[in-house]
């Protein structure tokens, strides 16, 4: 029986090159103490004016825009993309408790082009944001692409057009060819449905042009085996943020200097760093993330411009010499 039919018919999931989740019972009682007690500062995240109209208009160029977090609109070979969309004000199940946002999405539902696809990364509630993806079924009823049992989870609750993927996997939309990928992290909303459903990263690719969204990860062996189907890759998404401390947060929340090691072993052309600035969800100060992250580019000899942040609502352009899509298309 295959990896993926073994998968399929599993009670829980795991990593592929670890089963530690987090650090030992310890470190999370302390970290649990320092994150409820330890004063901080909120983030000085730059923010422009979105170019609502451009994207409105836009079809043909590839662009990426941070929304805040793990959410990005992307679009790619003609069609919008949302990856891990979450406009609530609190990453929780309470609107009264639990991670608030920090920032002010860099776009709103109203400022949003219309939506093709919606790709979720995994089930947590930093990522996947049930009001959000109910408010974008009732104005566009976007195709969602999400890992194994997460699609069978959307269906329980009223959601009908999805797909789902295990890792190596891929759908076809029209032109676009979307890939599930593995990364390390883990799943779970409750205290008793840990690791019950998949989460993956995902690969895009257009006529041309190949795009990478990492949603949530710590460092593992994985991104060089998605570097070694996939390279080069014309954009990555790479998680920045959420990684102190490490003795809890090591396996499922890579820090920047491991995203830089990402870049590297993905074959990335550019990377964007984000899961960061939005949400207040470990106890690292909420600036350090892109000021280690330009540290850690200079120190792995990186061009500057090759992985950098980006201002909320701020678009990049992403046109630049094609990349060879044909052969991964057929064979991932």
């Amino acid at each position: 029986m295959s990896d993926s039919r073994n998968r399929r018919h599993q009670a829980r999931f795991h990593n592929r090159y670890s089963r530690a989740h987090h650090g030992p019972s310890w470190a999370l009682l302390k970290f649990v103490a320092e994150l409820a007690l330890r004063p901080f500062e909120p983030p000085d995240v730059a923010r422009v004016t979105p170019e609502v109209d451009a994207l409105r208009r836009n079809r043909s160029t590839s662009t990426a825009t941070w929304i805040g977090h793990a959410s990005f609109l992307l679009q790619q070979g003609g069609y919008n993309i949302l990856t891990d969309p979450v406009l609530s004000e609190r990453a929780s199940p309470f609107g009264f408790a639990g991670p608030k946002r920090l920032q002010a999405p860099g776009l709103t539902l109203e400022t949003l082009p219309p939506i093709d696809l919606v790709l979720l990364s995994h089930d947590h509630y930093d990522h996947c944001d049930l009001p959000t993806l109910k408010a974008l079924r009732q104005r566009d009823d976007p195709l969602i692409v999400a890992p194994l049992r997460l699609g069978q989870w959307l269906g329980r609750r009223g959601f009908d057009h999805w797909v789902e993927l295990d890792w190596w996997e891929q759908h076809r939309h029209q032109t676009l060819h979307i890939h599930a990928v593995p990364v390390q992290h883990f799943s779970g909303r409750a205290a008793l449905d840990r690791n019950q459903r998949l989460w993956a990263g995902f690969i895009i690719e257009s006529p041309g042009w190949r795009c990478f969204f990492a949603g949530d990860s710590g460092y593992s062996r994985d991104f060089a085996d998605i570097g070694s189907r996939f390279a080069p890759i014309d954009l990555a998404l790479l998680p920045i943020g959420a990684y102190e401390p490490r003795a809890f947060m090591a396996p499922v929340h890579a820090n920047p200097e491991e995203a830089v090691r990402m870049h590297q072993e993905l074959g990335a052309r550019r990377s964007i760093g984000m899961h960061w600035g939005t949400f207040r969800l470990t106890t690292e100060p909420m600036n350090e993330p892109p000021q280690r992250l330009r540290r850690a580019v200079a120190a792995a000899g990186v061009p500057e411009e090759a992985f950098t942040t980006v201002a909320l609502g701020e678009t990049l352009r992403l046109d630049q010499a094609p990349t060879d899509t044909s052969s991964t298309a057929q064979s991932a």
